[in-house]
């Protein structure tokens, strides 16, 4: 699926979102964590809600590397999701949805995958 052909949601404004934070947005009727991370302020977005305690928290985690993969850490049973990807390190089985982000005019885009 090419990206023109998707529907994208707008969520906030770039500026919103601080630099290697999250925040929630509501799209579509999923919640959805949109993270700005490191210096080129790449953006990501992967379900919100942690699979293993069912909470629509992973927004609030922390967000750092272990390797060369970037995550976020659940604040409930830390484990890690690969902000590309949404894979769960620790736990694949637990592994969440990555959807695509983008920005235009200033603006926070997000499509479900």
């Amino acid at each position: 699926m090419t990206t023109k052909s998707l529907s994208w949601t707008a969520v906030c404004a770039a500026s919103d979102i601080l630099p290697d934070t999250g925040v929630c947005a509501l799209v579509e009727g999923v919640h959805v964590a949109i993270f700005r991370v490191g210096r080129e302020q790449a953006l990501y977005a992967i379900d919100n809600v942690d699979p293993k305690a069912g909470a629509s928290v992973l927004s609030r985690g922390l967000v750092g590397s272990l390797g060369d993969r970037i995550v976020v850490a659940s604040p409930l049973y830390k484990n890690h999701f690969d902000l590309r990807n949404g894979e769960c390190l620790e736990a694949p089985e637990h592994s969440v949805r990555a959807h695509a982000v983008r920005v235009q005019e200033g603006r926070v885009l997000v499509a479900l995958a």
